[in-house]
């Protein structure tokens, strides 16, 4: 029992051994974190590309390089571009990137370092960004072809690069800024613009308000005239129903019809401190005087 004991410690005792020893690079036992990516190499030739997990080497005959297979941030200067419509402008863009192939890495970087790479990959997306923006007017990168153009620069740059062992995600443009004298310009050409809009909707305004004004002109002259028309026809229609009216009651009794037009006239005529000067014997006195004519 003891020495079953014993043996399992020194079992035990060997595995910490090699891991420990492949950590360091030593022993045979090769361990590869997530994240990571190893090549052993025999006498430096790629033997075999590791995975997450334990691997075995030949110790000091082969040896281990690791590289990182997480995705990677680089972000670019600030680049000046002019655009196909002449004017300038100043582009800052980054570009998510990672290692995809270590024995092309490898070849294509024999240092290994990640600077070397992202050098290389800042000037080849340099390059396709100026390629591709200089093809679009500043209007078309700023706002109406904005995506299409990012792929398409993200497409370009994802061929050139995968001679490098480098898998790329993404290039995207972090900010546009127009220089000072290209923002005056701007800015003139778009107050021009905007001012030529306002002239163009106030003449279509004032011509709409003309043309309302004349119909609505149109339209009440009609209905003035309407109205004339139809209050002259009532008016002669009255006419001739009081005419009628008349010359019924003066063919009923024309006595009577002419003593009632008679005190119609006194009262229209005869009000408080009114003077009339007229004969005694006037006709318009006649149902004034008693009936032995005084």
């Amino acid at each position: 029992m003891r020495r079953a004991v014993i043996a399992i410690l020194v079992v035990l005792a060997l595995l910490v051994g090699l891991v420990a020893a492949g950590n360091l690079g030593l022993g045979p036992l090769v361990i590869t974190r997530e994240g990571e990516q190893k090549m052993i190499l025999l006498l430096g030739d790629v033997r075999s590309v590791t995975s997450p997990g334990p691997s075995v080497r030949l110790p000091f005959l082969e040896t281990v390089q690791t590289f990182d297979r997480r995705w990677l941030y680089l972000n670019t200067e600030a680049l000046p571009i002019q655009t196909k419509d002449g004017e300038q402008m100043v582009v800052d863009n980054y570009v998510v990137w990672r290692i995809e192939d270590p024995q092309e890495f490898r070849r294509a970087f024999p240092t290994g370092l990640i600077a070397d790479a992202e050098q290389r990959i800042d000037r080849v997306v340099r390059d396709d960004v100026r390629e591709v923006i200089g093809r679009h007017t500043l209007r078309e990168v700023l706002m109406d072809q904005r995506r299409p153009i990012m792929a398409e620069i993200t497409e370009k740059t994802r061929a050139e690069v995968s001679r490098f062992g480098v898998g790329l995600a993404e290039v995207r443009i972090n900010r546009t800024e127009l220089p000072s004298t290209t923002q005056e310009s701007v800015y003139a050409r778009m107050k021009t613009e905007r001012e030529r809009l306002a002239r163009r909707n106030r003449a279509e305004g004032e011509e709409r308000a003309r043309r309302i004004r004349a119909e609505a002109d149109r339209d009440a002259r009609i209905i003035v005239a309407n109205a004339r028309r139809d209050s002259e026809i009532a008016r002669g229609q009255g006419d001739a129903d009081a005419t009628r009216i008349y010359a019924e009651a003066y063919g009923t009794d024309a006595e009577f019809y002419a003593f009632l037009r008679s005190l119609e006239a006194y009262r229209k005529t005869i009000g408080e401190e009114t003077t009339l000067v007229l004969s005694p014997d006037s006709e318009f006195f006649q149902y004034l005087q008693g009936t032995d004519g005084q």
